[in-house]
């Protein structure tokens, strides 16, 4: 407590004992304790199956990386329902892979018979110029996860050439703008795009301070 107005004093820190701390909790971490966090590290792995060659299922990816010139993730309920509703609802493509993932709020598996209500994160390939693919992600990517679902993915695939385009939706009520929301045309589109993208966007860029947030931001 200062004894005068503008005396100069150090604030008590709690740095040494924090560390202190984590170093004595870490030395009381038992054999057991470490066998059960390994086994939940190693549920949280995240497979990649694709399905490219007869039919035949593979946790990696292929020798060869995918030639993909076009891949399109719509993330979330809503904007997978948007892909099935406008565009897998034909028989163009084929679905060619899956993603197979584990955390507190999401369960999925390699099935490709799924309900609109499951969880599921499919992608599919369009048959006549199999070098566009496309990716339903229906569930949730905890945190952890986020950096691992992109190295895997991403890692099967080609980067020269390739595009990527990210659907996903949020509410109206957390778009931060000068207007009522109320007056506001729902739903509506904006866009966010990097500056190698040199073509023209279809909707209006998003405005500040707006964000993305969790997998599509990463």
């Amino acid at each position: 407590m200062a004894t005068f107005f503008g005396e100069v004093v150090v604030a008590p820190s709690r740095a040494g004992v924090d560390d202190e701390e984590s170093a004595e909790e870490a030395r009381e971490e038992t054999l057991e304790d470490r066998a059960i966090r390994r086994e939940l590290e190693k549920k949280r792995e995240i497979d990649v199956l694709w399905t490219l060659k007869s039919g035949a299922s593979a946790e990696s990816c292929a020798e060869e990386p995918l030639v993909c010139s076009e891949f399109i993730v719509a993330i979330g309920h809503n904007a997978a329902a948007f892909l099935s509703s406008f565009i897998l609802d034909s028989v163009c493509w084929e679905v060619v892979g899956a993603v197979k993932l584990w955390n507190e709020w999401c369960r999925t598996s390699n099935t490709t018979n799924v309900l609109p209500t499951d969880s599921f994160c499919l992608f599919y390939r369009l048959i006549s110029d199999p070098a566009v693919l496309l990716c339903q992600c229906s569930c949730y990517v905890a945190e952890d996860q986020q950096f691992q679902w992109l190295e895997k993915v991403f890692g099967c695939m080609r980067k020269e050439g390739l595009q990527v385009t990210i659907l996903s939706t949020c509410p109206v009520a957390d778009y931060k703008t000068q207007e009522s929301t109320l007056t506001l045309p729902s739903p509506f589109l904006k866009a966010l795009k990097t500056k190698e993208y040199k073509e023209q966007v279809c909707c209006p860029l998003l405005e500040q301070p707006n964000i993305v947030r969790d997998l599509p931001a990463a």
